[in-house]
């Protein structure tokens, strides 16, 4: 599970990951944002009308939902439920309501906050974009005070100084991740295994 205030490179991190890895499949969330250029409906977002977004909230379909910068945003549990069938780790891009929800209903959940390095890279970020105005650009900084104070909520912060070195620190996440010895699911047998071995080695040098 990806946060970071608009622009902090999220998105861009979550597709990088999608790239390098066959063991990750990205969670595309639904929004009333309208669509940017060369964004694809059901490949970056799933792209809903406000009364479509409430039909799916009303007939709980959503894993999570916020309002996010005047947008609704939210996570289909169908989606996810998908994905961790398939036996890949599901990738989120999430704002940090969201994330809260998420973990109130999820289990084993790995959150990552994504910062800026500094306040003055975020808004050239933003700008660089060129899709939102002035009043968007306040609205998106704004929520950007708010949302660098959760970072001490997740498991992990990695600054996004270099995209590079951010696409691997999370690559290295999800390797360590993967070890943890909760989420090994024959450790025990395998354990159970190498004991019986090794006794089997003690008694033979015995003999």
């Amino acid at each position: 599970m990806l946060s970071s205030p608009s622009g902090g490179g999220k998105t861009t991190i979550a597709k990088a990951l999608l790239t390098a890895r066959r063991d990750v499949a990205y969670s595309v969330s639904a929004t009333t944002r309208p669509r940017r250029p060369k964004e694809r409906n059901s490949v970056d977002y799933h792209f809903l009308t406000p009364d479509e977004f409430q039909a799916k909230v009303e007939a709980g379909e959503f894993l999570e939902w916020a309002a996010y910068a005047g947008y609704l945003y939210g996570t289909l549990a169908s989606k996810i439920e998908t994905i961790m069938e398939s036996g890949k780790h599901a990738v989120l891009d999430i704002e940090v309501v969201g994330a809260r929800k998420v973990r109130e209903r999820l289990a084993n959940v790995v959150s990552i906050f994504i910062l800026p390095p500094s306040a003055g890279v975020l808004r050239e970020r933003l700008s660089l974009r060129s899709t939102e105005g002035v009043a968007d650009l306040e609205v998106r900084l704004q929520h950007a005070v708010d949302e660098v104070g959760a970072a001490t909520e997740y498991d992990y912060v990695v600054v996004n100084a270099d995209l590079e070195q951010a696409v691997a620190s999370v690559h290295h996440i999800i390797d360590a991740e993967c070890q943890r010895a909760a989420r090994l699911s024959h450790l025990g047998e395998t354990v159970t295994e190498l004991r019986d071995a090794l006794e089997r080695e003690v008694r033979s040098l015995r003999q």
